[in-house]
């Protein structure tokens, strides 16, 4: 009696939710690979025609290059639209931008010890590996190797750092075989851990990244919250899944990664919003409080290539993933392709604002970029 009270009690709850909130439900299943690739297609169409030119210079407060770190994430996300959909519209687009540059960093600085103006390099060497042209990959492997012949480890003073960087490392590992690569990139990942700041950027309590040494406590969020920016957050969770997609995994270094992977997962887990997003403030929803895309997108990637390659329990994460997915599938996405609720470039809560669905953030390559990886990954997700 017992069993059958229990099971017409759970019958009855989802018959009330289905009454209740039935539009809700069917709004948190999984989209169907077509719409999701037709969502991914629709926001890139709308950023490759309003930049035909892939070396036009950007401008803003003042001129930049077009392969800085904002175009580069762009980049890496039409990377992964491409193997899904390998239209050669895709490819084209990219070999003219590092065909532009002459394959080189930032303005032709080569030996630049800046992760920012190397992330390019993650494009460069994913097209040396469709076509092993010995240009795409020279100035990458160059700048990379100069910071090798040094014992500086250093240079990963702010979060952001760990994507821009991590993945250039691995894939030189990769190419060349050469274990030198992973081992440095472990050196430098390590010390912005541990060192950077009072005691490293990573808070072993909450499982967050602050985004640099400013942030450190005694610096808190107006409600007395340590501050945890949330795209900073993003992109230590897809430097990690950019790493460990290509890392052995009986590598030494790969459980660190993994390990680190995982507690950030459950610490994010429970910060998303109802609605699906994250919040720019992680840990106060009232500072800045919104709907946020770029968090959200990089968040549904790594916990998406979670379930995908094994690592996180499907039951617990898929739910947040649908449901972080949908909320920029159908409130964010324009119908022209415009991607709403994108925080322009900054470091903290408070940058970039105010964050809406109209709003044009200062660069819209970087938000379509991490859509674009997000996308690469939910597409992969069996119900």
């Amino acid at each position: 009696m017992k069993s059958f009270n229990s099971r017409l009690c759970f019958l009855s709850g989802i018959i009330l939710a289905v009454l209740l909130h039935g539009p809700a439900l069917r709004a948190q299943e999984l989209e169907s690979k077509e719409d999701i690739l037709k969502k991914m297609t629709l926001a890139n169409a709308y950023f490759m025609e309003k930049w035909p030119d892939v070396g036009k210079r950007i401008v803003t407060n003042t001129s930049r290059a077009s392969n800085i770190w904002t175009r580069a994430v762009y980049y890496e996300g039409l990377m992964n639209l491409y193997m899904l959909d390998p239209r050669p519209e895709y490819y084209d687009y990219a070999v003219r931008w590092g065909d532009f540059h002459n394959w080189n960093l930032r303005d032709g600085n080569t030996y630049t010890r800046n992760a920012d103006n190397q992330c390019c390099g993650q494009t460069y060497i994913d097209l040396y590996l469709i076509e092993p042209e010995p240009d795409r990959i020279a100035y990458i492997k160059a700048s990379i190797d100069s910071m090798m012949r040094t014992e500086k480890i250093d240079d990963w003073d702010w979060i952001d750092a760990l994507q821009m960087a991590m993945p250039v490392f691995a894939r030189l590992g990769i190419v060349y075989e050469g274990d030198a690569y992973f081992q440095r990139m472990y050196e430098m990942y390590m010390f912005t851990k541990n060192s950077h700041g009072d005691n490293g950027l990573y808070n072993r309590k909450d499982k967050l990244w602050w985004r640099d040494a400013d942030y450190d406590p005694p610096y808190t969020e107006p409600n007395g919250e340590d501050c945890y920016w949330s795209r900073g957050n993003g992109w230590v969770l897809a430097a990690l899944v950019r790493v460990m997609d290509l890392l052995p995994e009986d590598h030494p270094h790969y459980k660190e990664y993994l390990k680190t992977y995982r507690q950030m997962c459950r610490a994010l887990i429970k910060v998303q919003r109802t609605d699906g997003f994250w919040n720019v403030s992680l840990h106060d929803p009232n500072h800045y409080g919104g709907k946020e895309t770029t968090g959200t997108s990089l968040f549904v990637y790594g916990m998406a290539w979670g379930i995908n390659n094994g690592k996180l329990c499907k039951r617990r994460y898929l739910p947040a993933v649908i449901k972080g997915w949908n909320a920029m599938s159908y409130e964010a996405l324009h119908e022209n392709g415009f991607l709403g609720f994108v925080q322009g470039t900054g470091k903290e809560p408070s940058t970039g604002q105010p964050v809406t669905y109209n709003s044009i953030p200062d660069f819209e390559d970087y938000g379509l970029g991490c859509f674009l990886l997000a996308g690469s990954e939910v597409y992969k997700l069996e119900p």
